[in-house]
Order: C-alpha cells, then sequence, then structure tokens
C-alpha cells in the first residue's frame, strides 16, 4: 500500500511513518523543511498542508494520506482552513484520509458534556487547542468529496511502548476503571495503521485508548 504521511516529522507522523514502513508499506513523509532523518527506504518529501498544490502532487499516487499535523502555538485557529486545503488537495486522487484530529467533541462519560467543556481534561491554558480541533471536525462533518476518518485520541497522548492493542470507542471518551483516559503515541500509530490497511470507519469518527 502507497502511504503518504502529512506532519511526519511530528510525534504522531514519526511513530506512523515507522509503524507503516515495518509492515512492508510504500512511505512517504512529508515535512515542512528538509533535514528530518527517517527509516531507510522512506521517501522525504517537503510540503504544506495550507498549499493545496502540493497537496495534490503529493497525495496524486496514494492509497492512503495520513495527516498528523498540529497547529503551532498561536495559530491554532489556522487548524480548520488548513484542513479545507487539505480535502481540497486530496479530492482529486480519490485516495482515502485518516486526520488525526483531537478529542474535544468527545462526549464525557456520565455527564454528557464535551471533553472541551470539561476542566478535568482541558485546562485554560489548552482551550484554544480544543477549540480548533472542534472547529476542525466540523469542517470534516461537511466533507462529502473524500472518504476521510476522523481519529479522536484519548485525553492523554502519551510517549510510551508499543503493545500493539488497543480499544476502539465511537464519540464517547474512552476510559478505565480509575477514569483515566490514555493512549501511548505508538499504540495509536498501531490504530493508525490497522485502519489504513483494514478500514471500518467511513466519513465519521472513531476514537482509541490503551487496552
Amino acid at each position: 500500500m502507497r502511504i503518504t504521511v502529512f506532519g511526519a516529522a511530528g510525534n504522531v507522523g514519526r511513530r506512523t511513518v515507522v509503524e507503516a514502513m515495518s509492515r512492508g508499506h510504500v512511505v512517504t513523509a512529508v515535512v515542512r523543511r528538509p533535514g528530518w532523518a527517517f527509516p531507510e527506504g522512506v521517501r522525504i518529501r517537503t510540503g504544506d498542508v495550507t498549499d493545496t498544490a502540493a497537496v495534490e502532487r503529493l497525495s496524486a499516487e496514494a492509497d492512503v494520506v495520513i495527516s498528523a499535523v498540529r497547529p503551532a502555538s498561536g495559530v491554532e485557529h489556522q487548524q480548520a482552513a488548513a484542513t479545507k486545503t487539505l480535502f481540497d488537495g486530496i479530492a482529486p486522487s480519490g485516495a482515502r484520509l485518516l486526520i488525526v484530529g483531537g478529542a474535544a467533541t468527545l462526549r464525557v462519560p456520565g455527564t454528557g458534556g464535551l471533553v472541551m467543556d470539561d476542566p478535568r481534561y482541558v485546562q485554560p491554558a489548552w482551550r484554544a487547542v480544543a477549540e480548533s480541533s472542534a472547529e476542525q471536525h466540523e469542517v470534516c462533518r461537511g466533507e462529502e468529496r473524500v472518504d476521510w476518518v476522523y481519529v479522536s485520541p484519548p485525553a492523554n497522548l502519551v510517549q510510551g511502548e508499543r503493545t500493539g492493542r488497543y480499544r476502539l470507542g465511537g464519540d464517547e471518551l474512552l476510559t478505565d476503571e480509575e477514569g483515566e483516559s490514555r493512549i501511548s503515541m505508538e499504540d495509536l500509530a498501531v490504530a493508525l495503521i490497522d485502519e489504513a490497511e483494514s478500514p471500518r470507519h467511513h466519513r465519521t469518527r472513531f476514537t482509541v485508548a490503551a487496552a
């Protein structure tokens, strides 16, 4: 399978590239600036999801495109517009799109409220990021040209180990018996490539958490 990863230099993006390569896929890692090191065999390209022409060029031969792009601090509001550009660039190719989004619009178990409005999960300093994730999710919900999937991590996405195990959910935040909601970046990458290889979701959202 030919997989193109935007945001390949980020925490989730790098792990996703490694996971895809370990399974024998042809992987293109897209970064905004040259100079990043990746496993042998990865095709490295420069490009930006805010450039429609670049997205179209870089996704033209892909079976699956994965976007692990996160906005820089202070420009979180650009996330929704960048997602629209991503859709515009991918639509001509017919490639499937997996977007690593946020947990903001997941429902909190037992309350029915949104994660973004619950101070246990979103502190004031993270509010701008949560709002940008909510706007991004809304952009996805209105997209009908592309076979997209919006992947919401749990409340805590941490560096850890690859266990290869995780739980799947829909629109509700997944928590354990202690109320903890987390997954390692490594296992999120496993879930992403599992979905790329064996599609189970189409134009919808799913979430994951540690098993």
